[in-house]
């Protein structure tokens, strides 16, 4: 029988493991407590890479083990587990994971993935590899929005992958592309991912969110930019698109304005608004495109207005000022408006503060409505900045570059985007908004999440009982797995505390005196490793509570280091063998593209995310920035 090259790998990774354990125990003077959490822990990965159940064979094993700690005790084992399993999940953060799941499944049924696929490619049609780059942001986007990845590699893989291969463009390429961004579901918020780190390690959700945002748009941004280089460089790989598939047809109404009087849509508009130039198109549908056009202008208006008062507001600052009406008190504390309240003259001398004569009629006299406080907004504003003047020229001299290179073609492709995209961004802005800048829990927003997504379902009429049913159905299959995945790793990490295996660990990594930039690297590259035969999932629940410890050991911020590890856990995605998005995207793949050339078209964005890792540990504030700013 022949056995294929994935079963040989898993198969000599659980026999080094099992070896590994047993030199452990051979060479140990006396087998302890501790040694049997390791053994517990290397039983636990391997039984999960044989296939088991992950959050069962934690539970197993804990209770196992346990049992075995306890000296065969079978009430403390029931209450252990019992007591493990109500503290995990009387967490209230939990409660934000089926609505944000709901919120994905809903906006996947409404068939959004596909005008927005067609509206960013042909609005990137002058770019590189624009198909490519349509991709990845297509799925950053969507996977913003839904963070399901399975979703979004199957969806891109049924509606992008035919396109990339009809074009011309390698297998491979499209193939990472694919991978790739369906995978930044488990990086950018709202990431469930990040919900389980935080409830594993301790850490605000919120704080986690706010950032994970930037290094998940700058591992985006490196995506495409690799693309973009590659497609430059080697264009055979990502060929330009045809005219054909450029081409945008017109409506009808709309194409004798761009034959009998200009192409460009504003002056177009504008002229056909004048008596007979209208060439027989009514005026409500002129007047209907000139408002579509006229909305960067709009926009433009209302971002420099409002930037403006800002720019020009006065110094926040109330003063008492004295109405005519009523005369200042001799030696009250209205005399000096600079100098706040004084102390009445002779205080400075011996014998301590007295009260001057009369004091008391005077307090009640400053009562009176003589002295008020005078609002900052009743002062004059500032003028404003330099910055403010040369950033509203720039902006206007692009916005009227913009007007002139405005077709009624990138018009229609506009309006594409209005349907398409726009709405998403609005959803996202409301629901990471609400979370980052404080207005909602994450629970709060994820309700706000779900309302949304209804309502984009039945604004493009894909509100029906059997996708309610089918999304209520996925979210409680989703929740209930991870939840079970709670249970199971509260159990396992009290049956690893309890035997010892965490103190065990911290003596040895506490031994090899390590700086904290070893440990940084250490822990990663043992997280970058365990993602090749394990999933996110097994990886935050086993290994994060082993880590989490040791931070403060090592001075390290956890939500910094769960910043690297969530970049790190998009390998869990794309390494063979257990990579899950190969496996999405060769279940809805044309006969001839192999599991070969998907992995090999996912090496080089693996190598982008370890490049990734780096820059954030080099420049910390790309994730750090935007907590600070907010919660500090």
């Amino acid at each position: 029988m022949k056995i294929r090259k994935e079963l040989w790998f898993g198969f000599s990774l659980m026999a080094l493991i099992l070896l590994g354990v047993a030199a452990m125990l051979i060479s140990a003077e006396q087998i302890t407590r501790g040694h049997l959490g390791l053994l517990m822990l290397s039983l636990v990965v391997v039984a999960i890479m044989l296939g088991f159940p992950t959050a069962f064979t934690l539970m197993g094993m804990g209770m196992i083990f346990t049992w075995l700690a306890y000296d065969r005790d079978t009430d403390k084992t029931l209450t252990l587990m019992v007591q493990s399993t109500f503290n995990v999940m009387s967490k209230d953060v939990l409660i934000s994971i089926p609505l944000f799941v709901f919120m994905g499944y809903l906006i996947e049924r409404a068939n959004l993935i596909e005008k927005l696929f067609r509206s960013l490619h042909l609005a990137m049609a002058r770019v590189p590899g624009s198909l490519a780059v349509a991709t990845i942001f297509t799925c950053a986007v969507f996977a913003t929005a839904t963070g399901i990845v399975g979703a979004v590699v199957t969806l891109m893989g049924l509606l992008a992958l035919p396109q990339m291969l009809k074009a011309g463009y390698d297998v491979k390429l499209s193939a990472g592309a694919i991978t790739a961004g369906g995978c930044l579901g488990i990086l950018i918020p709202p990431s469930v991912m990040l919900i389980v780190y935080g409830a594993t390690a301790g850490v605000s959700v919120v704080q986690l969110y706010a950032g994970a945002f930037f290094p998940g748009l700058m591992l985006a941004g490196l995506y495409m930019l690799y693309v973009i280089i590659l497609a430059k460089w080697k264009p055979h790989l990502a060929p330009p698109l045809s005219m054909a598939d450029r081409f945008v047809p017109l409506p009808p109404l709309t194409q004798p304005l761009a034959d009998g009087i200009s192409n460009r849509a504003l002056p177009a508009l504008l002229a056909a608004l004048r008596g007979r130039r209208n060439l027989g198109v009514p005026a409500a549908h002129v007047l209907r495109q000139l408002g579509v056009v006229l909305l960067p202008l709009l926009l433009f208006l209302a971002v420099a207005g409002l930037s403006y008062r800002v720019s020009t507001a006065a110094p926040e600052a109330a003063v008492l000022v004295q109405t005519d009406s009523v005369s200042t008190p001799p030696g009250s504390a209205v005399e000096a408006v600079q100098g706040g309240l004084q102390e009445p003259p002779g205080a400075e001398q011996g014998g301590g503060l007295k009260a001057p004569p009369g004091a008391e009629e005077e307090a009640a006299s400053a009562a009176a409505p003589g002295a008020v406080a005078a609002p900052a907004a009743a002062a004059e504003r500032v003028p404003a900045s330099r910055n403010f003047w040369i950033g509203t020229g720039v902006g206007a001299v692009l916005l009227a570059l913009f007007y002139l290179q405005f077709t009624f073609q990138r018009l229609e492709i506009f309006k594409m985007l209005l349907a398409s995209f726009f709405p998403l961004v609005v959803l996202i802005v409301a629901v990471l908004g609400s979370i980052v800048f404080g207005l909602a829990t994450p629970t709060e927003a994820a309700a706000v999440g779900a309302a949304g997504g209804l309502l984009l379902a039945a604004a493009y009429r894909q509100l029906n009982f059997g996708v309610v049913r089918e999304s209520v159905f996925l979210t409680a299959k989703t929740s209930a797995m991870v939840c079970w995945l709670f249970v199971g790793s509260a159990i396992f990490a009290a049956a690893f505390a309890l035997l010892g295996g965490q103190e065990l660990v911290e003596r040895w990594v506490l031994s090899m005196n390590l700086t904290p930039v070893q440990f940084l690297i250490l822990s990663q590259l043992i997280i970058f490793i365990l993602g090749w035969p394990l999933e996110w999932t097994e990886i935050i629940v086993i290994f994060m509570p082993i880590f989490i410890p040791l931070l403060d050991k090592f001075g390290i911020d956890p939500l910094f280091f769960g910043l690297l590890v969530a970049l790190n856990l998009q390998t869990a995605f794309l390494s063979p063998p257990v990579a899950m998005a190969a496996f999405y995207l060769k279940g809805v793949s044309p006969r001839h593209v192999t599991l070969n050339q998907i992995f090999a078209g996912m090496l080089p964005f693996m190598g982008i995310q370890v490049i990734a890792i780096v820059l954030l540990y080099i420049w910390p504030q790309i994730g750090l920035w935007l907590p600070h700013l907010l919660y500090k």
